[in-house]
């Protein structure tokens, strides 16, 4: 008698809910783009950086699909490929970006791994750092934007939006994740967490990041961040937390992280060998391919096997054509790369800032109508940051200290009181997430106004401000994110290596942003006021012993008072020589000036810079001083003396001359100080020598 055979075990049908050709199709897709750029377009030297997302790829899509509100965002880092093209970039775009070639998401001026895709029918792609890790920050300040959008503007298109943040394993060891985390679940907003765990940071054991290696069970006691995990090369396994996840944050239930499990089929970068894995360990990631799992999940049960085959060809035909179209596009002209680092021409940014959101600023003049006494300048910033949170209600105030303290200055004194906390609000103390998040803010449309609290806490927010000021230009005006950072600093009664910093030069250095440094009261309203209505960052430097001086009071120079930037100030008139100052100087040159024929030049601002007003007063008194209370070596006063000394050398009768601090940190005891500052009688000296010489 015959034995019966049994049937093979029935697996459970795909879930009709998810759109399974497409995650095939997309999946192909991402797998024909790796290839073709390891086996051709590396070997041709046609694309020179190139990071697989094999292994990565099918989750990453089907989070991509997930993202259905056109408030919804994400950002990601280097591998994460897959996901644009679920967002519904272009393979085109992506070759063409890879090839570094015009129109892609920089025309070549950064790897066309660093990612942005400004959407305007769906999810948008925020633009991706180079650096591991600063993704986090600036994707918080766009979950809190949506919070603000909705709660404070009643706008009821945010009230589903979610934001995302893709990173891998080895990026929860850095500053940006720790940062985040805080912001979201201190601040309970709609974020997702995405983690890739594919057990390497480039060939550093994921064990080296977090204990144990999974960052999901270390952060099993986080308060309010709902922890999911799995494997991300399963179909149905990783559908179903995905879709958990982004429901969860979705339903305002407060943030996610979700940690997926998945294979690097291919080294950290094209050039990487793995040879710090073993042959077992490279055997077994293979095993976990997703590719043929979602192949076998789908085939008989959804697909027949023809129609797998015919769902490759065409991925593998819609490739090959955009690789042909990426290739036949040119360079973009050399030239063209200086364009985009500030806002100009009237050219806007495709995505960032309140002018891309209708805002329209009020008519401004340039002559002060001056009120009432004299104030100082805490007084004056007070009164114009009012004014501005009164008029638009875009503008956000945040940072260290600065909500019922007012800030360790006093310059936000009774704002949170008046405007709620929404609007005026303290922060963890992390500058790198004040300013990440004020990035992420500025990108999804407010003016946020984040405070640093002196300067030299600036120092770990510097991934994020330089990222920050280039992002016009790396991103060739797709996005923007115009903000004023307000940062108290420079010596007072006395100074300290911590405190009294100003190193204005770094900002300088820092292409894309603005720096205004304004000596009095006066200054102060017209810069400040214009940054919070314009279109680019700006650095608003707030000189410490400037807050209170006697000198620096002015009246109020009225609600419609503005100044441009790299507009300087003649703060005396004469012929015998041209002193150029800023900041806390200006009032000592003023005073060294005194009984002399000397033009005294207040910049005002240091990017832009007013050459043009420098190089006139230098031909006409042919001598020229810069005073300034930075460091010499390198200080922004060389600068200064470069440009008079290229452009108006044959119009000098005198070298040009420096008077600065010393190359060495503020001290604190108020006569060492003093002896290192450029003081009033050291200053007259100079101009004496000068006139002399």
């Amino acid at each position: 008698m015959a034995k019966t055979l049994a049937a093979p075990p029935q697996r459970n049908a795909p879930d009709d809910r998810y759109d399974w050709k497409r995650i095939a199709y997309l999946l192909a897709l991402s797998r024909v783009l790796d290839a073709m750029e390891e086996d051709r377009l590396v070997p041709e030297k046609k694309v020179l950086y190139q990071f697989s997302a094999r292994g990565h790829d099918m989750a990453q899509i089907m989070l991509g699909l997930s993202l259905d509100q056109p408030a919804d965002a994400a950002c990601g880092y280097y591998r994460s490929r897959p996901l644009l093209l679920a967002l519904g970039v272009d393979p085109e775009v992506a070759l063409a970006s890879a090839m570094a070639r015009e129109g892609g998401y920089s025309s070549g001026r950064d790897i066309g791994t660093v990612f942005n895709y400004p959407n305007p029918g769906g999810a948008s792609a925020l633009p991706m750092c180079g650096g591991v890790g600063a993704q986090y920050t600036p994707t918080a300040g766009w979950a809190q934007a949506i919070e603000y959008h909705h709660k404070v503007l009643s706008d009821p298109s945010y009230e589903k939006g979610i934001a995302v943040v893709l990173g891998g394993d080895g990026s929860v060891a850095s500053n940006g994740f720790w940062s985040a985390l805080t912001i979201a679940t201190t601040q309970k907003l709609p974020m997702l967490f995405y983690i890739e765990d594919n057990g390497y940071g480039i060939s550093v054991p994921s064990t080296f990041q977090t204990p144990g290696g999974n960052i999901a069970a270390n952060l099993a006691s986080w308060h309010d961040l709902e922890i999911m995990g799995g494997d991300g090369t399963e179909p149905a396994e990783a559908a179903r937390l995905i879709e958990d996840a982004v429901s969860f944050v979705r339903g305002r239930n407060g943030p996610c992280l979700l940690r997926l499990t998945v294979p690097r089929l291919q080294g950290h970068s094209f050039q990487d060998t793995q040879t710090y894995k073993s042959d077992e360990f490279v055997a077994s990631e293979r095993a976990r391919d997703p590719l043929p799992r979602l192949k076998s999940y789908l085939v008989p049960a959804m697909l027949s096997e023809p129609e797998w085959d015919r769902i490759a060809a065409d991925a593998s035909q819609a490739a090959e054509a955009a690789r042909e179209a990426a290739e036949a596009r040119s360079v973009a002209a050399p030239e063209t790369v200086l364009k985009n680092v500030f806002f100009q021409d009237g050219a806007m940014q495709a995505m960032g800032g309140q002018w891309t959101h209708g805002y329209t600023a009020p008519e401004a003049t340039e002559t002060p109508n001056p009120e009432g006494q004299r104030i100082n300048m805490v007084t004056a910033i007070r009164r114009v940051l009012d004014h501005e949170l009164m008029l638009n209600p875009r503008v956000v105030l945040f940072g260290e200290d600065i909500g019922p303290k007012g800030g360790v200055h006093a310059v936000t004194l009774g704002l949170q009181e008046k405007y709620g906390v929404d609007r005026v609000f303290d922060t963890s103390l992390s500058e790198e997430g004040i300013i990440g998040r004020a990035v992420g803010m500025a990108i999804a449309g407010l003016m946020p106004v984040p405070e640093i609290q002196f300067r030299k806490y600036a120092e770990p927010a510097t991934e994020q401000i330089n990222d920050c000021g280039s992002m016009r230009w790396r991103t060739n005006n797709q996005f923007a994110a115009p903000m004023v950072v307000r940062i108290p600093g420079g010596f007072f009664k006395c100074g300290d290596p911590w405190h009294s910093q100003t190193n204005e030069v770094a900002f300088v250095h820092s292409p894309g942003w603005k720096v205004a440094v304004p000596s009095n009261a006066e200054d102060a309203v017209g810069l400040l006021r214009g940054a919070l209505r314009g279109n680019d960052p700006v650095i608003f430097f707030e000189h410490r012993a400037m807050l209170d001086h006697a000198w620096a009071r002015r009246p109020y120079p009225g609600d419609n008072y503005v100044l441009p930037f790299g507009k300087a100030k003649r703060a005396r008139t004469g012929d015998d020589i041209t002193i150029v100052t800023w900041g806390a100087m200006v009032h000592r040159c003023e005073e060294a000036a005194e009984g002399r024929s000397a033009d005294v030049l207040d910049l005002r601002t240091l990017m832009p810079w007013d050459k043009q007003a420098v190089l006139e007063s230098v031909r006409k008194t042919r001598r020229c001083l810069i005073v300034h209370e930075d460091l010499q070596t390198a200080g922004f006063g060389a600068e200064i003396a470069a440009v008079v000394a290229d452009e108006a050398f044959i119009d000098l009768d005198a070298p040009v001359a420096r008077l600065t601090m010393p190359d060495i940190p503020s001290p604190h005891n108020a006569v060492l100080l003093e002896w290192v500052l450029p003081s009033v009688e050291r200053i007259a000296a100079k101009i004496d020598d000068l006139i002399g010489f």
